[in-house]
């Protein structure tokens, strides 16, 4: 099988990622290859655990009174660590990966150790990130932020001009990368998933 023909050049994202690297987590990120996937990287980006820890949560507070309503998020530390489950099922990458717009992997001593989702018809000129996903053992090392990045990179070479993500209200983790990278809150979805979990979005306008 061919790799997705996709993305840009391999060798242009590397070089992008080591520009930022410091600016990403200093010295502590692995050396990463981000390149498009291939149908042999499948079977161990579904094995990758997409579950994810968090101490803190978006809580949705709801006000109505004189026919106004108000809705806000307030950041909330929850009593203790909780581990949750990803609202969607890595199998289906399996029978779908092929019509995703755009599916980089990070690509660590020859393992696959994450990979990012984008798609693309959502809206003119923007690049949806729908799945973000590291082994747990890597996380926390930049990899994340460099996947964000090569999807930056990848949606300026498809001429999309504003990228959103797209998380759970428990994924503070998510969230706390989001707001590094620049990205600004810009709106919500209730039952966004199919576990019911509200979807939060955070949107950037790239350069």
């Amino acid at each position: 099988m061919r790799e997705r023909s996709s993305g840009p050049a391999p060798s242009k994202s590397i070089s992008c990622l080591r520009k930022n690297r410091n600016i990403l987590c200093g010295d502590r990120m692995p050396e990463i290859q981000i390149r498009p996937a291939v149908v042999a990287d499948i079977a161990q980006l579904i094995a990758i655990d997409h579950s994810y820890t968090s101490d803190n949560v978006w809580q949705m507070d709801i006000a109505a009174e004189n026919g106004q309503m108000a809705i806000q998020f307030r950041e909330t530390r929850l009593p203790r660590s909780v581990r949750v489950e990803y609202p969607r099922h890595p199998q289906s990458l399996s029978a779908d990966w092929r019509k995703r717009a755009g599916l980089l992997v990070a690509v660590h001593e020859q393992e696959v150790v994450g990979y990012i989702s984008i798609e693309k018809d959502i809206a003119p000129a923007m690049a949806w990130v729908t799945d973000l996903a590291v082994l747990r053992r890597l996380r926390r090392q930049g990899i994340g932020s460099a996947l964000v990045l090569a999807g930056q990179e990848w949606s300026l070479h498809h001429k999309l001009y504003r990228m959103v993500l797209e998380m759970q209200p428990k994924n503070y983790p998510a969230i706390s990368l989001s707001q590094k990278l620049g990205f600004d809150f810009c709106g919500y979805n209730d039952r966004y998933y199919v576990n019911n979990d509200i979807g939060l979005f955070f949107a950037k306008t790239l350069r």
